[in-house]
């Protein structure tokens, strides 16, 4: 059976495209990778000496692994969206203190929420910040109106 390290080296051949980008070395190997690692492993197998049960079996239970690890992170990286969208709508009407790209601060009502591909962004005195910007939340400023006694006619 062929070693990983004889496989790896080989992996600029794997590429197929044959231009510069493609042939870099990647940092994370991805699911396309554990495959054509497999593929090449099973090519360069001896006939006689053929992979054993068990590593084809490990090697699965891998792959496996990594599929799910992927869903996962997926899954996680949109949920982590989704609550930053919902955070962003909890702070509609309130007044918060912002920190400005300068270094000072800002205080305002939050007038709207923007989606951007970045990310919410809250709209204060007419300017987008991001959540990371917060520095304080205070509950909306607007007093009640005053309730007036109501006469029961005793």
């Amino acid at each position: 059976m062929a070693s990983v390290s004889s496989i790896s080296s080989g992996s600029n051949a794997l590429a197929g495209t044959g231009d510069t980008a493609s042939r870099l070395p990647q940092k994370v190997l991805g699911q396309q990778d554990f495959m054509k690692l497999l593929a090449v492993q099973f090519q360069m197998q001896d006939p006689m000496k053929p992979m054993e049960d068990t590593a084809f079996i490990a090697q699965t239970a891998q792959f496996t692994a990594l599929e799910n690890s992927t869903a996962m992170t997926s899954e996680l990286t949109r949920l982590r969206e989704e609550q930053q969208r919902v955070v962003a709508n909890s702070y509609l009407g309130h007044h918060v203190t912002v920190e400005l790209a300068d270094g000072t601060s800002a205080t305002g009502a939050v007038a709207a929420v923007v989606n951007e591909a970045s990310g919410p962004k809250l709209v204060v005195n007419g300017e987008k910040h991001a959540l990371s910007a917060v520095l304080r939340v205070e509950p909306n400023r607007v007093s009640a109106p005053a309730i007036a006694p109501v006469n029961t006619g005793a």
